[in-house]
C-alpha cells in the first residue's frame, strides 16, 4: 500500500505531459496548413499574372506598329481605364486597337488585383520592352532602392517583390 500512495498523481502529470506533446504536433501541422494555403495562393497569382502577361504580349505581337502607342497609353492612368472606339465590332487604326488593347489589359488585371505596365527592360542596351505584372503592395514599376514595393530595382529583380515580368519583342 505504501507503493501505492506514492504515485498518486503520477497518471495525471502523464496525461499532461503527452497532451503537451501533442499539442506541440497539432501546432506544427497548422503552421505547414497555414504555408501550404499560402503557397496555394501565390501559385494561383502566378498562373493569373503569366496570362494576362501572355495575352497583352501577343496583341502586341499583333499590332507590332504600334508600340509606342501601348507604351504612351499605360503611361497615363487616365488612358488606361477606357478606349475610344470598339474595336472588336469596328474597325480600328493601329494607334486605335493599341488603345483598346490597353483598356481591355487593365481591365482584367484590375479584376484579379493586378496592375500592367509596359517599361524598357532593365539591363538591356537595346530598346526592348517588358511587360510588368504586379499583385499585392508591389508596383509594376522600376525603383531606385530595394523594399520599397517596386518590381525591379536599377537592373536587378526586388526579391520582396509579387511580379511577374516578361520580355516583349
Amino acid at each position: 500500500m505504501t507503493t501505492l500512495s506514492k504515485q498518486r498523481g503520477a497518471g495525471l502529470v502523464e496525461i499532461l505531459v503527452a497532451l503537451l506533446v501533442l499539442m506541440l504536433g497539432v501546432l506544427g501541422f497548422v503552421a505547414l496548413q497555414y504555408r501550404a494555403v499560402e503557397a496555394t495562393t501565390e501559385g494561383g497569382a502566378r498562373i493569373q499574372a503569366i496570362n494576362l502577361a501572355r495575352d497583352f504580349a501577343e496583341r502586341i505581337r499583333v499590332n507590332r506598329g504600334a508600340m509606342t502607342d501601348y507604351i504612351s497609353e499605360l503611361q497615363n492612368a487616365k488612358n488606361q481605364s477606357s478606349s475610344d472606339k470598339d474595336c472588336s465590332d469596328e474597325e480600328c487604326t493601329a494607334s486605335e486597337m493599341a488603345d483598346y488593347d490597353v483598356a481591355q489589359i487593365t481591365k482584367s488585371a484590375e479584376k484579379t488585383g493586378m496592375a500592367v505596365n509596359l517599361l524598357k527592360c532593365q539591363g538591356n542596351s537595346d530598346t526592348r520592352q517588358c511587360i510588368y505584372v504586379a499583385w499585392g503592395d508591389t508596383a509594376p514599376t522600376n525603383g531606385s532602392n530595394t523594399n520599397e514595393g517596386d518590381c525591379t530595382v536599377a537592373e536587378a529583380y526586388d526579391p520582396a517583390s509579387t511580379c511577374l515580368i516578361m520580355e516583349v519583342y
